[in-house]
């Protein structure tokens, strides 16, 4: 059982949760919890640590016990563990996994694309409720400017309960340029937009579709904004102007789910 505060790898793991430039340096990223560990590509797990109270829970669970005896694990004192962990209240387990990679092609030449761009998103926790309600509306990825919040954040991850291991993603360089890119491979973009005069249901996402999505209290810039297709606005009632921009794309993408899969069920009648 590791009992040191000044044991390596128990140093390495706290500077991992605080510091994005040395997970990305690393090339790792952390997760927390047993359905995070359960969910965990195997071979992207790298290190496990048990807290000690946690260990016989975990054990005494077969489909768990197994995993870890294929990963291995490290028994962490209580003390040191709750150092390591960033949750206030953490179930006892935390897992330092391998990123994965994926290249801007594989997003584009998926069959029929379903994917959300994100300008400038700050919120942890709107990029991770936006990768988690993805995956449910069959998203097929998440393309993000560089000033977007690292989605590997402890509370980016946490939001996701588990999609970040199954839902691609990519950061770009140059949004602009990669919005091109989209219209070449006949991806039709909409810019969710105050000036849009349309409902967004009132247009067919049948076909390759992008929906754009800005930072949440400056929305799209002019130049990203100017690159898409089409606006599309939500219906709003009251004095509200605006939704939550995780709200917002979660009403986008399911409406995209819906008409895809709605199509499909006439097709088979």
């Amino acid at each position: 059982m590791i009992t040191s505060s000044s044991n390596g790898k128990v140093k390495q793991v706290i500077q991992w949760q605080t510091k994005a430039k040395e997970r990305r340096s690393a090339g790792i990223f952390l997760t927390e919890g047993f359905k995070m560990f359960e969910e965990a590509p195997e071979a992207n797990v790298q290190e496990v640590y048990l807290a000690a109270s946690a260990e016989e829970k975990a054990l005494s669970r077969p489909d768990l016990s197994e995993k870890l005896k294929r990963t291995g694990y490290e028994v962490v004192a209580d003390d040191l563990f709750a150092k390591m962990s960033d949750t206030q209240t953490p179930q006892g387990i935390l897992c330092v996994l391998k990123r994965p990679e994926y290249t801007l092609d594989q997003l584009l030449n998926a069959e029929k694309p379903l994917l959300v761009v994100l300008e400038n998103l700050q919120d942890p926790g709107n990029l991770g409720t936006i990768v988690r309600t993805g995956e449910g509306a069959g998203v097929t990825g998440v393309i993000m400017s560089r000033q977007t919040v690292d989605i590997y954040n402890p509370k980016t991850i946490r939001a996701t309960m588990g999609s970040i291991f199954r839902v691609p993603f990519l950061y770009v360089d140059d949004l602009a340029e990669t919005i091109q890119k989209l219209h070449e491979k006949k991806i039709h973009t909409y810019a969710a937009h105050l000036a849009g005069q349309k409902y967004y249901d009132s247009f067919s996402f049948i076909e390759g579709t992008a929906f754009l999505i800005g930072n949440e209290g400056n929305g799209l810039t002019k130049e990203i904004a100017d690159l898409a297709g089409e606006y599309l606005k939500i219906p709003m009632e009251g004095q509200v102007e605006s939704l939550n921009a995780a709200i917002a794309t979660s009403l986008l993408m399911h409406e995209a789910h819906r008409q895809r899969h709605s199509k499909k069920r006439r097709s088979t009648v």
